[in-house]
C-alpha cells in the first residue's frame, strides 16, 4: 500500500508539473517542458527522429512559411505499454519573443510510430494553434528554435477537432506518461 500511495503521489506531481509547463506555453510565457523536468518527474523518455530534420540543426525552409510542403515527417519509439494515445505539439521557445504553438495533433493510435510529411494519421485530430488556426502553421521566425515534441498518453485527449489550445494542452498534460523531443535551431 505504501508504494502505491508513493506512486500515486509521484504521478500527480508529474501531471501537475507537465500541466503547468504546457499551460505556460499556451499563455506565451514559457516552454513545453525540458529534459531536466522529465528527469525530475521520472516520466519515461521517447526517442524522436526524422528523415529530414536533425536535432540541433536548422529547420529546412520547405517546412517554414517560405515553403509549401507542410509538416515534416517524424518518427518515434519507446512508447510505453500503457499508452492509449499519442499527441504531437510543435512550438517555438525563443526567450526574446512570446512562445507560440504551431501545431497540435492528438488522439493518434499508440501503435502508430510515424507521421508522414504533410499529413496526419487516420483517426488523429488537430487542435487550434496560438493564432487560432487548425492544422500545421509553418514557423516564420528564422532565428528561433522549433520543438517537435511527441507525448505518449494514458488515454485519448477526447476533444473535438479544432479544440481550443488551452483545453488541448491541459488534456495532454493531464495524460502524459512519456515524451521525447526533436529541436530544430533556426530556419534554413
Amino acid at each position: 500500500m505504501g508504494q502505491s500511495n508513493t506512486s500515486t503521489r509521484a504521478r500527480r506531481a508529474a501531471t501537475m508539473a507537465v500541466s503547468a509547463a504546457l499551460v505556460v506555453v499556451s499563455s506565451g510565457c514559457g516552454m513545453v517542458g525540458s529534459a531536466a523536468s522529465a528527469e525530475r518527474l521520472q516520466l519515461e523518455p521517447l526517442s524522436v527522429s526524422s528523415p529530414t530534420l536533425r536535432d540541433g540543426s536548422p529547420l529546412p525552409s520547405d517546412y517554414s512559411c517560405r515553403g509549401s510542403v507542410g509538416n515534416p515527417p517524424l518518427r518515434w519509439s519507446g512508447v510505453p505499454d500503457g499508452a492509449e494515445s499519442i499527441a504531437i505539439v510543435v512550438d517555438n521557445n525563443d526567450s526574446t519573443t512570446r512562445a507560440e504553438v504551431h501545431w497540435v495533433v492528438f488522439d493518434i493510435d499508440p501503435r502508430t510510430n510515424e507521421l508522414t510529411e504533410s499529413a496526419i494519421p487516420v483517426g488523429a485530430l488537430e487542435g487550434r494553434t496560438t493564432s487560432g488556426k487548425v492544422g500545421y502553421e509553418p514557423p516564420c521566425r528564422p532565428r528561433e528554435n522549433y520543438r517537435f515534441t511527441v507525448y505518449a498518453l494514458d488515454r485519448k485527449v477526447g476533444l473535438a477537432k479544432g479544440a481550443p489550445l488551452s483545453e488541448t494542452l491541459k488534456s495532454i498534460a493531464d495524460r502524459t506518461i512519456a515524451w521525447g523531443r526533436l529541436t530544430a535551431t533556426n530556419i534554413e
